[in-house]
């Protein structure tokens, strides 16, 4: 749900949970980052108690998550918008880490999408820190957490340890998925899932993936060692960042929206941060809206198939009911019978009702027919 706070000029999202089953985890993780204020990283206001519910402020993001690209294969991601998300992703997660928090549960879903007014630009926002946990040095974390695709393999194995590592790997796994559309592994459940990964060694390059530097790079990501796996700061350090390749593959777009920013910051824009005046960070607002487009576009039809599916089952019922009060019409008139007359004792009032309902045989003729 979002609300428009007239006071703050601004749209913030609430999320409505229910007070027993409500982690002050999330809200911890949150407050410790307002004193390091990160654009990659969703910002939390406040909550608002309402038992048995509470209501909890976070920043509105208003352009989905990066699910909404994984679900078109046939939209181009160019590979500087690809480079320009993984990048501040991992800066957000490295800040995140910085605080000694494991986030937990990175996904696509959790990794919401957001251009400010008139910015041009597009901001990742990791959200959710329902999971979120802070690193205890002398007691580990000991149980596992998370969704099951992006789930590392040190988290099926016994005993559980949970480090920021697994954050790593779900990361890697995000934009495999993003590239490929697809999962390494996805088994149906938890217990298929870890015997999967036990027989493997690594994950195998898809054929998908043809940049041979992005593949050392999410290689590194997806290593299933996390004592050998890279950490955030380390992968903003790979050569998918930093080799002149890289430099090189920066659109003329984010150059622009690079400069602009640097001349709001020469006339006192206090809100600039170093990311904003860095075009291999910048993402291009036009490149999102490819895919946002397309998804309201498959959402309207969906809802048309819906709606014309509703009506198609309104009109059988209704022509069902007419056709069974026409047999019942044709019963009574050979039984010579009247509504609302005693029966041969003079006992009983019969009274014929107005509406028939369907039972279970009709219904399911009718879905039958509509399948």
């Amino acid at each position: 749900m979002d609300v428009y706070n007239p006071v703050l000029d601004c749209e913030f999202a609430l999320k409505i949970i229910q007070k027993d089953k409500f982690d002050l985890i999330e809200m911890d993780a949150s407050f410790e980052l307002r004193g390091k204020p990160n654009q990659f990283l969703n910002e939390y206001y406040g909550i608002i108690d309402e038992s048995p519910f509470l209501f909890v402020a976070m920043q509105f993001a208003n352009m989905k998550t990066l699910s909404v690209i994984s679900k078109y294969p046939r939209i181009h991601l160019p590979s500087y918008t690809f480079r320009a998300l993984m990048k501040q992703t991992l800066e957000g997660i490295r800040v995140f880490h910085e605080e000694n928090f494991i986030h937990g549960d990175i996904k696509c879903d959790n990794i919401l999408l957001h251009s400010p007014l008139g910015s041009g630009r597009v901001y990742i926002k990791i959200s959710d820190f329902g999971f979120a946990k802070k690193i205890d040095q002398k007691n580990e974390q000991q149980y596992a957490a998370g969704t099951r695709p992006y789930m590392s393999p040190e988290l099926f194995q016994k005993p559980v340890i949970v480090t920021q590592k697994v954050d790593i790997y779900a990361i890697g796994i995000t934009f495999y998925h993003l590239i490929t559309h697809k999962y390494p592994v996805n088994e149906r459940n938890f217990k298929d899932q870890g015997k999967k990964l036990a027989k493997l060694k690594s994950i195998d390059r898809p054929s998908e993936i043809k940049n041979d530097i992005l593949w050392d790079l999410l290689s590194k990501m997806l290593e299933f060692d996390p004592n050998k796996r890279i950490t955030a700061s380390e992968a903003l350090q790979h050569p998918y960042f930093t080799s002149p390749e890289a430099k090189a593959d920066i659109s003329l777009k984010q150059k622009e929206l690079a400069y602009l920013t640097i001349c709001a910051q020469q006339n006192g824009q206090l809100w600039i941060q170093e990311n904003d005046m860095n075009s291999s960070f910048i993402i291009d607002e036009q490149e999102i809206q490819k895919f946002l487009i397309e998804d309201n576009i498959q959402i309207k039809l969906k809802q048309q198939q819906q709606n014309e599916q509703d009506d198609k089952l309104a009109k059988e019922i209704q022509l069902l009911k007419e056709k069974k009060k026409e047999k019942q019409r044709k019963f009574n008139e050979q039984e010579d019978y009247l509504p609302n007359k005693y029966d041969s004792q003079g006992d009983n009032f019969i009274e014929v009702e107005n509406d028939i309902e369907m039972n279970e045989d009709d219904q399911l003729e009718i879905a039958l027919k509509l399948s």
